[in-house]
C-alpha cells in the first residue's frame, strides 16, 4: 500500500505514545481503535477521522487540536484560538460557572484586540503597568471578580 503522506500526524502519534511510554496495542485498546488501523495511520498509510484524532488525543491526554494541525485539518491560528477554552475546561479546581465566566472573559479579550487590530496582544504591558481602563484590583482575577463568580453561583 502505497504512503498517503497525511502531514506528520502519523510521526507525532508515535513520538506522543512513546512519550508516553505506550505499546502500540496499549494506545489502541485506550482509544478504540483496531492496532493494525493504528500501526496504518502512525506509518501515514491511513488518513484519521476528527473522531478518530479526537479518541487518540483523550487517550495520550494530549490536546485533541493539536492532533488536528497535525493532520491539516485545522490551522495552527484556529487551534491557538481553541487550546485556551479547552484548558479552562479541564482544570478540576474551578466550577462550571466559573469555567464558562473565564471563557467569555477571554473571548471578549479576543474580540477587543481584533477590534483594536491585534496590537494589544502581541505588545504586554511593562511590569506594574495596568490595562487601559482596567482598574489594578478590578482585573479579572482580582478580589471583586472571584466574589461576582461566587455571587453568581449563589454561595
Amino acid at each position: 500500500m502505497a504512503s498517503l503522506r497525511v502531514g506528520n500526524v502519523g510521526a507525532y502519534l508515535r513520538e506522543q505514545r512513546r512519550s508516553a511510554q505506550l505499546s502500540l496495542r496499549q494506545l489502541a485498546e485506550a482509544a478504540g481503535v483496531s492496532n493494525p488501523y493504528l500501526s496504518q495511520i502512525e506509518r501515514g498509510l491511513r488518513k484519521p477521522s476528527a473522531e478518530i484524532l479526537q479518541q487518540l488525543a483523550k487517550a495520550l491526554r494530549i490536546s485533541a487540536e493539536t492532533l488536528y494541525v497535525q493532520a491539516g485539518m485545522l490551522d495552527a491560528r484556529e487551534r491557538d484560538e481553541l487550546e485556551v477554552p479547552a484548558a479552562i475546561l479541564t482544570d478540576p479546581a474551578i466550577n462550571e460557572r466559573q469555567k464558562q465566566v473565564l471563557i467569555q472573559i477571554y473571548e471578549s479579550f479576543r474580540k477587543e484586540n481584533a477590534a483594536a487590530g491585534g496590537s494589544r496582544a502581541e505588545e504586554p504591558d511593562g511590569p506594574g503597568e495596568p490595562d487601559e481602563g482596567v482598574e489594578e484590583r478590578g482585573a479579572a482575577g482580582g478580589p471583586e471578580a472571584s466574589a461576582a463568580v461566587r455571587e453568581e453561583d449563589g454561595k
